[in-house]
């Protein structure tokens, strides 16, 4: 029985786990997967969790329901020693210790690229996960509740401050949906008005969102300045250290909230601790059919798909051209995955993989989106419609399918739900204190 071990459960991992357990035949192999979370997260709607149009749990797919007949490890691969068909794993709990394998398939995704910016790291939160996104709804609308007990003033317009950094596709999406809701929270509190809240979008480039073209992306800078926010282009964030952000044009603020989205970075054990082909981006060299190696040099049962490989793109004219690294061609990549790993277990020939972009799609906002096929560009309702319609459709499993339409439904006719969860956080604090209020510093007496 063949041993194939799967590192990563995210789209490209799950999709070529579910294959093969619905191809494999009795007997015929063993499939594992290694990851630290028990559930795939559906990126694509991050935005609409942290903006409350998503219930949290219905942008995760647990493995174990989904993948039945497959082997799931809580953990880490540290370290890929292909010589010898081995990782080292270091799971959640106990020692590390090595696990062999027949065929490795390397879909570990990538991490959130970091610059060494003063305050960032201490901060800043991403949006990659299903719980940074619960973090950042839950900290808009306790800010909310912060300031409207509070008279005009730094503390006020502070809490009222938001901070994205990054004018890709995720930045762009959590900052549109995040000012979406908290435009809509005004008509809940009425001592705040639309001048208090300030939301600024940095981009280091000239532009934002570089999938789309050039003129669907200034509608976009211009819808979201109409809504009252500020893009700032071709700049940088200098400092964040205690939530004061300092941009490289000189201008200065308070933020409460800095969300962290300039782009992805190699995974360490891709990029550092394997000796599989790896390019100079940090990626897993492979094949048009993901086998890992070159036409020249081919690296025997280790394959790669996904954001942490460099998958030729034999739909662009451009030589050299690699596949852009996003759900739509991480899912796709997964199944061919599955049914090459068949292939060659079975004597027959890999495909190689060939998708054409189904076009560029970003939702900004209840009611709000663009979308972009070729020439063909859509804006406001419409592509927020078919933003919708595509992402539920695309969504792993009827199940999640069915309840995140659910939520849309009931989210007519009773709005948002906002209610801030923080407290779970720190669950204990009111067994511990008793719902005591905390402690303040006492202020000294002001002279009679």
């Amino acid at each position: 029985m063949q041993r194939i071990l799967i590192i990563g459960g995210g789209y490209a991992g799950f999709y070529a786990a579910r294959g093969l357990a619905r191809r494999l035949r009795p007997g015929e192999a063993e499939v594992t997967v290694i990851d630290p979370r028990p559930y795939l997260t559906y990126q694509p709607f991050l935005p609409e969790v942290a903006a409350g149009s998503v219930e949290a749990r219905h942008a995760a797919v647990s493995l174990r329901r989904h993948l039945p007949h497959t082997r799931l490890l809580p953990g880490w691969v540290t370290e890929i020693d292909h010589a010898r068909r081995q990782v080292r794993v270091r799971p959640l709990d106990g020692p590390e210790f090595r696990l062999g394998y027949d065929v490795v398939v390397v879909t570990a995704g990538a991490v959130t690229r970091t610059h060494p910016v003063p305050g960032i790291a201490e901060q800043a939160i991403g949006l990659k996960h299903v719980e940074e996104a619960v973090a950042i709804r839950d900290r808009i609308l306790t800010a909310f509740d912060r300031a409207a007990a509070l008279p005009p003033g730094p503390t006020r317009r502070r809490l009222l401050t938001v901070t994205f950094v990054g004018g890709g596709f995720s930045g762009v999406e959590g900052f549109g949906e995040v000012l979406s809701l908290a435009t809509a929270l005004l008509r809940s509190y009425p001592t705040l008005t639309l001048a208090d809240l300030s939301f600024h979008l940095v981009e280091a480039t000239g532009r934002i969102l570089p999938e789309v073209t050039e003129r669907p992306g200034r509608w976009v800078v211009r819808e979201l300045e109409k809504r009252g926010a500020r893009v700032h282009l071709d700049t940088t964030v200098v400092s964040a250290l205690d939530g004061h952000v300092v941009l490289s044009t000189g201008e200065e603020f308070d933020s409460e909230l800095i969300v962290w989205t300039a782009g992805n970075g190699p995974n360490p054990v891709v990029h550092r601790h394997t000796d599989l082909p790896v390019n100079g981006r940090g990626l897993v060299v492979v094949r048009p059919d993901l086998r890992v190696g070159t036409e020249e040099q081919p690296v025997p049962d280790a394959w790669a798909a996904g954001d942490d490989a460099a998958v030729p793109d034999l739909a662009s004219a451009l030589p050299g051209a690699l596949t852009t690294p996003n759900a739509q061609h991480a899912f796709r990549q997964g199944k061919l995955l599955a049914r090459n790993i068949i292939a060659t277990l079975r004597g027959r020939q890999p495909r190689r993989y060939l998708h054409h972009s189904l076009g560029s799609i970003a939702t900004l906002g209840l009611g709000r989106g663009i979308f972009q096929y070729r020439r063909l560009v859509l804006t406001g309702p419409p592509a927020w419609l078919l933003h919708r319609g595509y992402h539920v459709l695309a969504v792993p499993s009827w199940e999640r399918k069915v309840r995140v339409a659910a939520i849309w439904l009931a989210a007519l006719f009773f709005g948002r739900d906002i209610v801030s969860l923080t407290a779970v956080t720190q669950p204990r604090a009111a067994f511990v204190t008793g719902d005591e209020p905390p402690a303040v510093t006492k202020l000294p007496l002001e002279p009679s």
